[in-house]
């Protein structure tokens, strides 16, 4: 994109009693991390804290020209996914034993993939609009998309990608805390049609390290797909943009 280098700072919390070892793999993990996705870690804080904590501030500038916004979704838009989701679901349910570490690998390997990759591939077709799917899950990101672009976002339920065990867990009742969140915060702006309570859960479900929700003019989706698919990159179309208002799930 341009501009000047990334920079990285450590936000570190750790407990005395933790093995020099243990943190210096943490920052090796770190800076690896940083430096594969282009930016280099310069620095940070650390206090004691009897609960381990780790975090990254990131510092950068980008060209204008160089931005997504979300805001930029129009109708005749396909919209597209670039990971599966259900981290939120999984963690939950490893915590409370009700999945097992082959689940948490799964979930794992996905949080630990960098966007990086599918922005590389993305920038040649120059999307309208481009969010990244965290905290307030697929229906909260997806509300603001269509809120922020003024247009309607309808989603084809049976689309949802899900990472390997996500939904089984969603059907034995797992939640994780921020489920009633994001319920009360894009809930009000769904239209909901015949849709399972798993997939229901699954799309309210926050994530960690998500991946893109892309809203990209509908002739380009093809091509876009067998980019993707060429570079071995995970790619699943999910919806389209309307004329009108709010998210329509189907």
């Amino acid at each position: 994109m341009g501009g000047s280098p990334i920079l990285a700072l450590s936000i570190a919390a750790f407990p005395e009693s933790l093995p020099t070892e243990m943190l210096g793999a943490i920052f090796a993990a770190a800076d690896e991390r940083v430096r594969a996705a282009g930016g280099l870690l310069a620095g940070g804080h650390t206090i004691r804290d009897e609960e381990p904590k780790y975090g990254l501030a990131v510092i950068g500038t980008v060209r204008p020209d160089g931005l997504w916004p979300k805001s930029g979704a129009r109708a005749g838009d396909a919209l597209f996914v670039t990971k599966p989701l259900g981290t939120g679901l999984i963690m939950t349910g490893y915590k409370q034993g009700a999945a097992g570490t082959q689940q948490l690998e799964r979930a794992v390997h996905w949080m630990k993939t960098l966007n990086k990759e599918s922005a590389d591939a993305l920038r040649q077709f120059e999307p309208n609009a481009v969010t990244d799917v965290t905290g307030f899950g697929l229906f909260g990101h997806a509300h603001e998309m269509a809120e922020r672009s003024g247009v309607q976002i309808t989603l084809e339920s049976e689309r949802f990608p899900a990472i390997d065990g996500a939904l089984d867990l969603a059907r034995k009742g797992v939640r994780t805390s921020g489920d009633p969140r994001n319920r009360e915060f894009a809930g009000p702006h769904l239209a909901l049609g015949e849709i399972s309570e798993a997939l229901e859960a699954l799309a309210f479900d926050p994530q960690t390290a998500g991946g893109l929700l892309v809203s990209i003019p509908a002739d380009r989706g093809p091509v876009l797909e067998a980019e993707f698919s060429a570079r071995r990159l995970f790619l699943r179309r999910i919806g389209h943009v309307e004329e009108g208002s709010g998210v329509l799930v189907r």
